[in-house]
């Protein structure tokens, strides 16, 4: 291999575990390292289309329709729609919902907005500095795919995206809540049927169910919140 070869390689891992420890995956990874880490990614590829389309489309229907009198943050996944944020009134949150549930391909709509003063650049910065934690820690720990989660962080609390297993959406929880400066954990989860469990990844579940039990909270944080993937409202 030629030395600028060398460099150019080296350069791009340099970028790819800078991007990994912030829990963010660029599109060169696919390049470098034959797409494993998209592949975590549970969605088809017509799925992860479908939600940048609803993003962009429900987005600029709640700009047309409130422009710079609510801060709303749209979120979709597997065709679910998070709305997170500040709306002067009960009137406007739920008039933002209807407007979101039109978009075409828009399966649910969880409204999490609220109604208040538009939230500080301050807090929003610490928001994404939260996300950001959340998304290392994930990489960090070898018993999850981070990929296949979506974090969103709104006043502190934190909401957990994704298709995962019943057992992975408590892993992503318990991971979420034991970083510092997360209020709350919300999972917003789409479940699915895990494969078929062998030996040692038995004996890896029952370790971690145990020191599970062993820590129910963490600095003050719970994990106990409602979870939309099983139907609960607050």
């Amino acid at each position: 291999m030629k030395l600028s070869q060398i460099k150019l390689v080296a350069t791009l891992g340099v970028v790819v575990t800078a991007a990994l420890l912030q829990g963010c995956v660029p599109v060169v990874i696919a390049g470098v390292g034959g797409g494993a880490l998209a592949a975590e990614d549970r969605r088809s590829i017509g799925a992860q289309a479908e939600d940048k389309s609803i993003y962009v489309k429900a987005e600029s229907a709640v700009n047309q329709l409130y422009g710079d009198r609510v801060h709303v943050n749209v979120t979709s996944f597997n065709r679910k729609v998070l709305l997170t944020g500040e709306v002067p009134d009960a009137a406007t949150k739920a008039g933002v919902e209807k407007s979101v549930g039109t978009v075409e391909n828009v399966a649910s709509v969880v409204n999490e907005l609220k109604v208040g003063g538009i939230a500080s650049l301050t807090s929003r910065t610490n928001d994404s500095v939260i996300t950001s934690k959340v998304k290392g820690n994930m990489v960090d720990n070898r018993d999850m795919q981070a990929n296949r989660y979506k974090v969103v962080t709104e006043a502190g609390v934190v909401y957990l995206m994704g298709l995962v297993t019943r057992e992975e959406g408590d892993l992503g929880a318990t991971v979420a809540s034991r970083t510092s400066g997360v209020a709350r954990v919300v999972k917003v989860f789409d479940y699915v049927q895990p494969a078929p469990e062998t030996e040692a990844a038995r004996k890896a579940r029952e370790a971690r169910e145990q020191k599970a039990k062993e820590a129910t909270t963490v600095g003050g944080t719970t994990i106990r919140s409602p979870d939309y993937s099983k139907g609960e409202r607050q």
